[in-house]
This record gives C-alpha cells, structure tokens and sequence, in this order.
C-alpha cells in the first residue's frame, strides 16, 4: 500500500510528489494525461524564461521520479474508502494508498462521485472546485485537494506552489510535527 496516491501530474500533482517523495512517503502518481499544462507556453512562472507545457511537467515528474514516486498512467474512475486508506480503481487496475492528493485541474466529477464536497468555483472553465480548508483537506478524512481543482489561480507557479503547500501540510500530519524541506548548498 503506498503512503500517499497523488491523482494528477500537472503542475499541482507533480510538486506535491516531489516534497512527499523527497520526505521519504511511498508515492505513486496517477495521471489520465489530461492536464491543461499539456497545451501550454509559458513564460510566467519564476525561475524559467520559458519553456513549453509537457516540457515543464516532464522536468516535474523527472524531479519526483527522482525522490522515488511512481507513476503510472491510468485514468481514476472511482475512490473506496476502506478501513485504512483507500482503493483507487483505474482503467488498468487497482491502487491502494493511505492518503490521496487530489491534483485534476479543471475535473471535479471523481471527487463528486465519491462524497467530496464541491462547491462553484471562480476561474473561468472551471465549473466545480473540491471544498477545501487552509491546509488543503477535503471534507473526508485522508483525502486532500490541490492547485486549480482546490479553488486557486490556474497559473502553473500558483498551482505548483499550492501542491507544495498540501504535501507539506499532508507530511506534517503524517509526521506528527511541522515537517520543512529546506536544502543548504554543498
């Protein structure tokens, strides 16, 4: 069973796996290769003078893939809670993970499928946003939300940063403290 499912490898999904790769959470990635990110040039997002779309989520992945995330590519269709964590069912077959981060842009039809609460959201093309607190939980206990799909801006430095911000939140709870990845140069 992994530690932590991240469902969706854009900007959001991708960093939140880096950081809980990095802290040592078994991660897998599970990615319908639907990201908005794909048909994307940016020039926007702090520390790159540009690059395109799947060239910034390749570097992303590669990053997490680094620490030790898995990914794999299948399309989620359905979320079982069970009595610890929960059942991922994909087109390709079943994942079972403790905690899930929620990272599907502009799709909210899973969470919905499953009782999480949505509620309107604000960007335009985005319809329906998961009900989130500060931190980044959603209403059932395990399951989180990230970048676009958790109510903020659709800018991949927006969304990318908000990932960070719900692993880290996820990491401090699994860890019992405050958890801060913050490396020194060598």
């Amino acid at each position: 069973m992994y530690e932590v499912a991240i469902i969706g490898a854009g900007p959001a999904g991708g960093s939140a796996a880096i950081f809980t790769a990095k802290a040592g959470k078994k991660t897998i990635v599970l990615d319908s290769n639907q990201s908005i990110t794909k048909k994307a040039w940016v020039e926007n997002h702090y520390g790159v003078a540009e690059i395109t779309g799947p060239d910034l989520i390749a570097t992303g992945i590669a990053q997490a893939k680094k620490f030790g995330a898995e990914v794999l590519q299948a399309k989620v269709v359905s979320l079982t809670k069970l009595d610890e964590g929960f059942s991922i069912e994909t087109d390709t077959g079943t994942v079972e993970a403790k905690h899930i981060i929620l990272a599907t842009g502009m799709l909210s039809d899973l969470a919905e499928a499953a009782g999480i609460a949505t509620r309107d959201g604000i960007e335009p093309r985005t319809k329906r946003i998961y009900d989130v607190d500060a931190s980044g939980k959603t209403n059932i206990d395990g399951i989180w939300a990230a970048g676009t799909c958790a109510g903020v801006s659709i800018h991949t430095i927006i969304t990318a940063g908000d990932g960070a911000k719900t692993a880290i939140n996820l990491i401090s709870e699994l860890n019992g403290e405050r958890y801060v990845d913050h490396d020194l140069l060598k």
